[in-house]
């Protein structure tokens, strides 16, 4: 396998992605409840061909990842060739100071009166031995996650060129 199999409960999210691919591969319902009756290994081979397709799909479209820690929020857009980060990092913050979606507005309002400092940072690198979506999967394992429309990324992307 490139990634990794879906768990169970994934695969219940993605059934209707899954009918269609058993479909694709001549296996009709009545089939594929004898093959899991049967406890074959094609069930399990069918299973993880899904998921790496699937995956695979998936990293091709992406676009913009996010991470988020305590105190800094990293965004990344996702290039054929590179990936470019815009982060932003609390400066002077206190313990209570971290990045929530409770405290946003209390933590922006630290900002604007000068309380808590924040700094944007850019920085970009090719992708690991020019593998795009094993790099992309590898940060999504690790906790990063997926930004449909990349908004965030392009406000602080937006901030740095308006310093």
């Amino acid at each position: 396998m490139k990634y990794r199999r879906f768990t169970s409960q994934e695969l219940q999210g993605l059934e209707p992605d899954f009918v269609r691919f058993l479909a694709l591969n001549g296996i009709p319902g009545p089939d594929w409840v004898q093959l899991k009756a049967d406890q074959s290994p094609k069930v399990d081979e069918l299973i993880e061909q899904f998921s790496d397709a699937l995956f695979e799909r998936t990293l091709q479209e992406l676009a913009f990842l996010e991470f988020h820690s305590p105190k800094d929020i990293k965004t990344f857009h996702c290039q054929k060739e590179k990936i470019v980060l815009v982060g932003l990092t609390l400066d002077g913050a206190s313990e209570s100071d971290v990045f929530t979606a409770e405290n946003t507005a209390e933590i922006l309002q630290k900002i604007q009166s000068g309380v808590v400092t924040a700094k944007v940072y850019t920085a970009e690198k090719g992708y690991q031995n020019g593998d795009r979506e094993a790099e992309l999967f590898r940060m999504i394992e690790n906790g990063a996650r997926i930004s449909k429309d990349g908004q965030l990324y392009k406000a602080l992307a937006s901030s740095l060129t308006h310093e």
